[in-house]
């Protein structure tokens, strides 16, 4: 009988005896899937996270704050230096002929969550050429907040979030009561996350004078990012960093997203330890209970590759269907959910939606396989190595 015919005899024996082996069978099913399960689910959040920080809609649009911030929200700057930022080379000009830069003040505002916890909310003023800046802002409901009236527009994951901001809804802020006069939606953007005004009313109800944290500009496609950031950082005027928007939510998504790999990995790695004794545990009994047989089929002619490999084939099968429900329960409860995190560098509250994606499904199956073949090495290499003769004499 050939090697082959060998490996598929003993495999096919080991399977068919898997349904009387159930409840052993099961620890390992279980183990496997909670680690498969922990570590998709974290890494779903981290997969979110970078994706609505960075988000972005045109390729060709860039933003500046102050020298040394590494967030929009701690930056500040003077009206003077916003119409210095406007007047640079490299800025594309709207139908007006008019620069398209937008100079904006983000605030942070206390509200209460839906679920009763206080929760602080980014504030964003814009001037009326920020829609043409950000074309990718669209009303869905209502409409866009009139110049010097305290009105606002939210986002539709922040209208979800928070309590009180409802179409037709008065909030009081610092004296003043907003009325939300609309909704709008970004194409998942971080911005969906914010609260949207008039700047210069923000300003005047919170005495900021014109002061502001940020310019987004739109680059004049046959210039470049290049010819723009050149004009700003060699201005002596201006002390001021340039980026593009995809490399600035990148940089605000870099030390979350490692802290929640970290997190993964480890809490990930700590189970999978558990799950390896687990899967050990399971395949050393299923050798035991079956020493008789595997003793017999040496005998009478059945190689120990056969059985080594017999055994690893249980445990990857097992390995596989943990994977299997680990991954689809992360996929079932997560994938899409919308949650939130409290980012002051962020501007607030930041709300996201966890992406189970088939990449993340995929590491997920190999780290089951991975687990189903450390805890049926040792089992493995014992069912090969168990004598002959002993265990016929146990007859």
């Amino acid at each position: 009988m050939s090697a082959l015919t060998q490996i598929a005899a003993v495999s096919a024996m080991n399977l068919r005896s898997l349904p009387q082996r159930v409840g052993t069978s099961s620890v390992v099913v279980i183990g496997i899937a909670g680690v498969v399960a922990v570590l998709v689910s974290v890494l779903a959040m981290s997969t979110g996270f970078i994706r609505t920080l960075e988000h972005t809609g045109p390729e060709n649009r860039a933003i500046v704050v102050r020298t040394g911030s590494s967030t929009e929200l701690i930056s500040v700057m003077a009206n003077e230096a916003a119409l210095a930022i406007a007047d640079s080379a490299g800025i594309k000009k709207g139908s007006d002929g008019h620069p398209l830069a937008s100079p904006e003040t983000l605030l942070i505002m206390n509200l209460s969550k839906k679920d009763g916890a206080d929760a602080s909310a980014p504030f964003r003023g814009m001037t009326p050429i920020g829609f043409a800046v950000h074309p990718e802002i669209k009303i869905t409901s209502g409409r866009v907040y009139q110049a010097g009236v305290t009105e606002m527009v939210v986002g539709k994951s922040a209208q979800r979030l928070y309590t009180g901001l409802e179409l037709g809804s008065k909030v009081a802020l610092r004296g003043a009561t907003w009325t939300v006069v609309g909704t709008f939606e970004s194409g998942g953007s971080s911005r969906e996350s914010e609260l949207l005004a008039d700047q210069q009313t923000l300003n005047s109800a919170y005495q900021r004078g014109n002061s502001l944290q940020s310019v987004w500009v739109v680059l004049d496609p046959t210039r470049g990012f290049q010819t723009f950031k050149d004009a700003i950082t060699t201005n002596p005027q201006l002390q001021v960093d340039v980026s593009s928007e995809k490399d600035f939510g990148a940089q605000q998504a870099a030390t979350v997203s490692t802290i929640l790999k970290f997190v993964a990995y480890v809490v990930g790695g700590i189970m999978a330890i558990g799950a390896i004794f687990g899967a050990l545990n399971t395949m050393y009994s299923a050798v035991s209970t079956r020493s008789l047989e595997i003793a017999t089929l040496r005998a009478i002619g059945f190689g120990p590759v056969a059985m080594v490999i017999s055994v690893f084939v249980e445990a990857l099968l097992l390995a596989l269907i943990g994977g299997a429900i680990g991954a689809l329960t992360a996929w079932l409860l997560f994938n899409g959910h919308s949650v939130d995190t409290t980012g002051g560098g962020f501007g607030g509250q930041l709300i996201f939606d966890l992406a189970v994606t088939p990449g993340l499904v995929a590491m997920g199956i190999i780290w089951a396989c991975a687990i189903g073949v450390v805890g049926g090495l040792f089992p493995a290499i014992r069912a090969a190595r168990l004598p002959v003769a002993t265990a016929l004499r146990a007859v």
